[in-house]
């Protein structure tokens, strides 16, 4: 069996993935093509992905404006639901967590409880059809004025909380919009007793780790730059904190800059006894899909195919559903 056939045939644990940067440009472009819009599938792409010299998560973050403006009706939240879904399960990714903002799908006068709805709906087709198990994470939005906005997520979140939600996060420009500010939202989410990750250490530093893990945080979005602090590297082996590692996203939004010589640190992160689950972030935007991320980890560091088994089942245990369901996927992937 060559490298690739390994990759296909392994059962995968996928925990970090925006449903807004992994729609299908085919489906994107017929969207076009039904408001009168008729572009070709190359430049669909062009318009969706980012380039070789993309510069910062800003950047990378202006690819999701011509996915949000397609994501404002029902109909097209599902169906881009089940489409990553479906997607996800023919490369045998035998669970997932998908999430997506709701308070960004509200232009065309959707509340974020049909938004939300609409989405499980997707998701219940495809696990219907391929049998893929997962659940949707919420995400609030770092930024001015959305304090209300974010309020009615959580409580959206408890309200579909194992019936399809799983968790929430917060996204978002981290440079810009520090994590420390959102405390209030946490505090909620921990009242209503809602788990959640928090995407931390991206483009920010180790204290935005650090805040989120006193938040309450039971794993973390990227967290590559928890390397810088020692202390940290220590707190998140103790606390067994996974975090959602997301190599090409990184590499592209330059939250690990490779300097001559350097490698992406996943290798490090992982040999140093954190809990690692790897991912893609967001398979459209940054071209990629899970089994294209294992073989870069393959070809890029020392890690072998026992050691991307090991993150899978780190990432189930790690999951935000029962431990019926854990015990149940880890035997799959043993």
């Amino acid at each position: 069996m060559d490298t690739k056939e390994a990759i296909h045939s392994m059962k995968k644990v996928v925990l970090h993935l925006h449903l807004d940067g992994s729609l299908r440009p085919e489906t994107v472009q017929n969207w076009f093509r039904e408001d009168g819009e008729f572009v070709k599938i190359k430049d669909v792409r062009e318009k969706l992905s980012v380039s070789k010299d993309c510069k910062n998560l800003n950047e990378y973050l202006e690819k999701f404006e011509i996915p949000l403006r397609f994501l404002q009706t029902e109909e097209k939240i599902k169906k881009a639901t089940f489409e990553v879904f479906e997607d996800l399960a023919k490369r045998n990714v035998i669970y997932a967590e998908v999430r997506f903002a709701p308070i960004l799908h509200l232009q065309n006068g959707l509340s974020q409880k049909q938004v939300v709805e609409s989405a499980i709906s997707g998701m219940k087709e495809a696990k219907e059809k391929y049998g893929i198990e997962g659940g949707l994470i919420l995400c609030c939005v770092r930024g001015e004025h959305n304090e209300l906005a974010n309020e009615e997520t959580v409580k959206t979140a408890k309200k579909y909380l194992a019936n399809g939600v799983c968790a929430i996060d917060l996204a978002g420009s981290e440079g810009d919009y520090p994590t420390k500010d959102y405390k209030n939202i946490f505090d909620l989410a921990k009242e209503n007793k809602i788990p959640f990750t928090i995407h931390a250490g991206e483009a920010d530093g180790p204290e935005s780790i650090r805040t989120a893990l006193k938040f309450g945080a039971l794993r973390i979005g990227h967290g590559v730059r928890c390397l810088e602090d020692k202390e940290l590297i220590k707190k998140l082996k103790s606390k067994g904190t996974l975090l959602e590692i997301c190599p090409t996203s990184n590499i592209q939004t330059c939250a690990v800059k490779l300097k001559k010589n350097a490698k992406y640190p996943i290798e490090t992160i992982y040999n140093s006894g954190i809990n690692v689950g790897l991912n893609t972030d967001n398979d459209t935007v940054s071209n990629t899909n899970i089994e294209q991320e294992y073989e870069w980890v393959l070809n890029n560091t020392s890690l072998t195919l026992e050691d991307l088994k090991r993150m899978n089942v780190a990432s189930i245990r790690a999951a935000f559903t029962t431990d019926k369901i854990k015990k149940a996927l880890e035997k799959q992937i043993l």
